[in-house]
């Protein structure tokens, strides 16, 4: 900026002169451009230009390869198991009591008769668990269903503990969830003390005995007693998608009456979700032949529970032994042993495989499924 010297009798004075407005702006803006061509200078002739800073010792290594093309870049690796064979079993000895403490040595498992390499094996006390209610409150249950809810009630609660889950469905002329998934008994109790009998089901019939579900359930439309739609239903909408110890518990005279599905169905189901199904029979065989109806519920209940690796426990319509079967159940449940396997034919064809675990010892028979579907799936069979 120009600077005027004055000259008078006090001395010599320096002030400053007043630019016009257009050489303040231009001066501004070469002092930038100046302070700009002076950092470029630096960089350019500086002795670390162009060197690669050293990482820290904290920083990840620096990678001096090539990126990867798109279509080759790692992703992220999903470690599934579509063809290991879980079996979960029971031990009996000669006189039907429980054996615990076997070891991977005292047993062996094969595939369609071929001999397979354990992979896993351990006692499954405490493995959490998943469990089914099931209880058929069409009419022939109608003598017998409180019974079933204070016994139903007080397994759960000794049987449900904080890592468990179960739920409470319902069947007659229909299929009806009476309480989802929940680790409460509270919850459970209560769902089962909402089953009530349908009196009104099958041909329309208002609750005529024989004739219309009162009593007996008969064939018609609307249907009797849906058992093995519910065994299907809950095997495929609510077992399939979990994982670990799961079984479903029966509470029915083992007759069903117009459901749309067959009993190779339910067993269908229930192998291909890893579900052992229990049979509480509480069958009044008399009424059913009073009423003029053939009785098969007994036979199909067997077959059913063999099948899947559980147990049909016939009580009549006798409290008592309501109780004792309860109790039989929650043993066997706490004292199950799990073996794996991945078979040596690993063909993931769709096809039913048959199974077959034995166990060393003076007459120990096991009680487990006959089989397996070898079907490709997110979860372990």
């Amino acid at each position: 900026m120009p600077v005027c010297v004055t000259v008078g009798p006090g001395g010599v004075f320096f002030t400053k002169k007043q630019a016009p407005p257009e050489e303040v702006k231009t001066m501004q803006r070469n002092k930038v451009k100046g302070r700009l061509l002076f950092a470029l200078i630096a960089v350019l002739f500086s002795p670390l230009a162009g060197a690669q800073l050293a990482p820290t010792t904290d920083a990840p290594p620096v990678s001096t390869a090539p990126a990867l093309p798109e279509d080759d870049r790692p992703v992220g690796t999903l470690n599934v198991n579509v063809n290991l064979v879980t079996l979960f079993f029971t031990v009996k000895d000669k006189n039907g009591l429980l054996v615990p403490h076997l070891t991977k040595d005292d047993c062996s498992v094969t595939d369609e008769k071929i001999p397979q390499t354990i992979k896993n094996f351990e006692a499954q006390a405490n493995l959490p668990l998943t469990l089914g209610i099931l209880i058929d409150t069409s009419g022939s249950q109608q003598r017998v269903l409180p019974l079933e809810q204070d016994a139903g009630s007080r397994f759960l609660q000794r049987v449900i503990k904080s890592k468990d889950q179960a739920f409470v469905l319902s069947f007659d002329v229909n299929i009806d969830l009476l309480q989802d998934f929940t680790n409460s008994p509270h919850l459970l109790g209560r769902a089962l003390n909402k089953a009530e009998i349908n009196t009104a089901g099958g041909n329309g019939a208002a609750g005529i005995p024989g004739l219309g579900g009162g009593t007996v359930p008969t064939i018609g439309d609307p249907k009797g007693t849906l058992l093995y739609d519910a065994v299907y239903q809950a095997s495929v909408d609510k077992m399939s998608s979990e994982t670990g110890r799961k079984a479903l518990i029966l509470l029915t005279d083992g007759q069903d009456e117009g459901s749309r599905l067959k009993i190779t169905d339910a067993i269908a189901a229930a192998q291909k979700a890893n579900v052992i199904v229990y049979t509480i029979l509480l069958a009044d065989r008399g009424l059913y032949f009073a009423q003029g109806e053939w009785y098969t519920g007994y036979s199909a209940m067997k077959r059913l529970t063999e099948e899947t690796g559980g147990r049909l426990i016939d009580v009549g319509n006798n409290g008592p032994k309501l109780e004792a079967a309860f109790s039989q159940i929650e043993e066997e449940l706490r004292t199950q042993y799990l073996a794996s396997f991945k078979p040596k034919d690993a063909a993931l064809d769709g096809k039913f495989h048959h199974v077959g675990v034995v166990c060393k010892g003076d007459g120990l028979r096991v009680q487990v499924r006959k089989g397996y579907y070898a079907i490709q799936t997110d979860q372990d069979q």
